[in-house]
């Protein structure tokens, strides 16, 4: 994510995820900012990135969106899609739960 998007960004999801032990590399190749997830969420209007941080085998992803609706609008658009790419990963991880879905509460000054 540009330092432009990180300014615009006002609506965000995390998640974590406990990495099957062996799969790290594997789940960070399609967790990262440049992976499957990322370029899934690209289709999107309003998709700004995708962050990835770790602590040994727990990892937080954060997608950032400029709205809420630009978000459920692709939800809605790509379920299939999304439903499919939810699947295929299953396999990389041992335990994952959405930790929020959080909307910026300060304007940023670009």
């Amino acid at each position: 994510m540009t330092s432009h998007q990180a300014n615009r960004w006002h609506y965000v999801i995390l998640w974590e995820f406990i990495a099957k032990a062996g799969e790290e590399a594997r789940f960070e190749a399609v967790y990262g900012p440049n992976g499957d997830w990322a370029r899934c969420f690209r289709q999107g209007a309003g998709y700004l990135g995708t962050e990835l941080i770790r602590d040994q085998r727990c990892y937080v992803t954060m997608d950032f969106w400029a709205s809420k609706d630009d978000y459920e609008k692709f939800k809605t658009q790509h379920a299939a899609e999304y439903e499919a790419m939810d699947r295929k990963c299953a396999d990389l991880t041992e335990q994952e739960r959405e930790l929020g879905k959080f909307a910026r509460l300060t304007e940023n000054r670009e």
